[in-house]
């Protein structure tokens, strides 16, 4: 039995400890009693850092905190290495957080080296094993109860894998040589003879590394909520060339109908009258301007957390909910989700004005989804299961 059932109970015990000595042991007795944290109880998380190091201030970094920067200070136990902050947080959150340690906590609007600041102080948490790693930084991940799971996809054993395959891919249209192109086979795939429908995905360094996305895919199949279905996933270049490449750009849109697409065709099994499009944020973007112009080819899209709405290049962006409501045609099943706690300009309020809109179209079999989460590959992992089961749901291959 553990000897404390709530963080509170052991705040009290701490605190009326004899002294510093009493009370080190006492954390001591906490961290070896319970190693993973932070502690969620209820719609409260605990955060702790604890270290033998002297440190002048430990803080949680989350992005959901409307401060700059977006710390949430913890508190030393006195006498002790211990440090703690207790958040309250909706029960389905999935958050991101990393902890700044002695960081100088002055606003980052006015940092002149944001890049080795964070490389100096901000750390994930070392008692969460709950992480995502990209090539920049790997981030802490909460998961509250009500959360959408958060696996590892690629640690799923009793699951068979697909192939992915990688290609030199070089674009006349959009200018560039030298990028990659990954193309991910389901199970089966080599052996079957048959055709396969094909999804086409924006930022493929995104899409087969951090999202996991030919893992989900290879679970999905498994257990019937998908068909199986080739996915092509294409790299992007710097965010400068996302923008220009991806927002409202026919050069973008050709370049998948007469370079992606034949190439995909020409070396894979793949049937023609079931093609998808999909991408994350301004991917989502290039995604849906690709189904809008050509509904007829692609009568899948999948939209995660497209902005929509004020920011940069937001008079092309803005174009796009009228555009939906304009279409004479749509694809045949679109996925979109929004995260709660996206800017509520860009995001949220054109997501929910698209909802609107495509929530009563007959034309269309459409599914909504507002994630707990932020705007970051954590989310868009966590509701990526739900857009592939959508867009190609597995009853059709029953």
């Amino acid at each position: 039995m553990p000897r404390w059932n709530s963080f509170e109970a052991f705040l009290d015990d701490a605190k009326r400890a004899s002294s510093s000595g009493a009370r080190q042991t006492l954390v001591d007795e906490l961290l070896l009693e319970r190693p993973e944290w932070p502690w969620v109880e209820g719609d409260t998380a605990t955060f702790v850092f604890s270290s033998l190091g002297a440190q002048r201030s430990v803080a949680l970094n989350l992005d959901t905190i409307k401060a700059d920067p977006p710390f949430a200070r913890m508190t030393n136990l006195d006498g002790t290495t211990f440090w703690y902050v207790v958040r309250p947080f909706a029960p389905d959150d999935l958050l991101d957080y990393l902890l700044a340690v002695d960081d100088p906590l002055t606003p980052l609007a006015n940092e002149p080296d944001i890049v080795s600041r964070v490389q100096n102080h901000w750390r994930p948490d070392p008692r969460n094993p709950l992480r995502m790693q990209t090539a920049q930084q790997t981030v802490s991940v909460l998961r509250m109860e009500d959360a959408r799971p958060f696996p590892d996809w690629s640690a799923l054993r009793a699951v068979s894998r697909g192939t992915v395959y990688e290609h030199d891919f070089d674009s006349t249209q959009l200018g560039f040589k030298g990028r990659k192109l990954w193309v991910y086979t389901p199970p089966g795939y080599e052996n079957s003879g048959i055709l396969y429908p094909l999804l086409i995905v924006q930022d493929g360094q995104w899409a087969v590394g951090p999202l996991q996305m030919q893992y989900i895919a290879n679970a999905l199949i498994k257990y019937k909520r998908m068909q199986p279905v080739v996915i092509a996933m294409v790299q992007s270049g710097t965010q400068p060339e996302r923008i220009r490449e991806y927002i409202s750009n026919d050069k973008h849109y050709l370049s998948t109908l007469t370079e992606v697409l034949p190439l995909v065709q020409t070396t894979y099994r793949i049937d023609s009258n079931t093609l998808g499009v999909g991408g994350v944020a301004v991917g989502a973007v290039a995604a849906a301007h690709a189904a809008l112009r050509n509904p007829a080819v692609f009568s899948r899209l999948i939209m995660i957390s497209p902005p929509l709405g004020k920011g940069a290049s937001e008079d092309k962006l803005r174009e796009y909910v009228p555009r939906f409501e304009a279409a004479e045609l749509l694809p045949k099943r679109i996925f979109q989700s929004v995260g709660r706690y996206e800017a509520k300009a860009r995001f949220l309020r054109p997501a929910d004005s698209l909802r609107d809109i495509l929530e009563h179209r007959s034309d269309t079999a459409y599914q909504f989804q507002e994630v707990g989460s932020g705007h970051g590959l954590v989310g868009f992992r966590s509701v990526l299961p739900e857009a592939l089961a959508w867009a190609f749901p597995g009853e059709a291959w029953r």
